[in-house]
């Protein structure tokens, strides 16, 4: 019963953070936003997502550790867990650490009036977007088939 609950919570929160990073990657592709349309665009998610999205995704890496340590006696199982727990981790370090840094830059800017260079921060944004929702969808793939592994 334990590890059902620990399995949907873990599967849930991970499915919502990396469907959040694959919709965003998928939906709204920046490079053919005129500037002031990119700011404004890029300030509303950032107020939308800043503190939900990193909470959720601390849900979803306790809960994936969780897992792993009910599963340890079972090694594919185990492994899988450990790893998608990685990719979690490594998709929350790009985003806290050269995401974040960024979107409080964009935060300052005018939708009026965005500085010459936006696109350098606004194409740097998106390349360390790509790179966190590449590890976010490797690992929720791996959650999914540890989760089936289980049964």
């Amino acid at each position: 019963m334990l590890t059902n609950f620990v399995d949907f919570i873990s599967v849930l929160f991970a499915s919502l953070v990396v469907g959040s990073m694959f919709g965003l990657w998928l939906g709204l592709n920046p490079f053919d936003l005129p500037a002031a349309v990119y700011v404004a665009q890029h300030q509303q998610l950032v107020r939308g997502l800043n503190v939900a999205l990193p909470v959720m995704g601390a849900v979803a890496i306790v809960f994936t550790l969780a897992a792993a340590f009910l599963a340890r006696d079972q090694p594919t199982r185990f492994t899988l867990l450990l790893v998608t727990a990685a990719c979690l981790i490594a998709a929350g370090l790009v985003t806290r650490f050269l995401n974040q840094p960024i979107n409080a830059i964009v935060m300052t800017w005018s939708a009026d009036s965005p500085p010459a260079s936006w696109t350098q921060l606004r194409d740097e944004w998106w390349r360390w977007h790509v790179v966190r929702a590449g590890a976010g969808v490797i690992g929720l793939c791996l959650l999914i088939a540890a989760t089936l592994r289980r049964g």
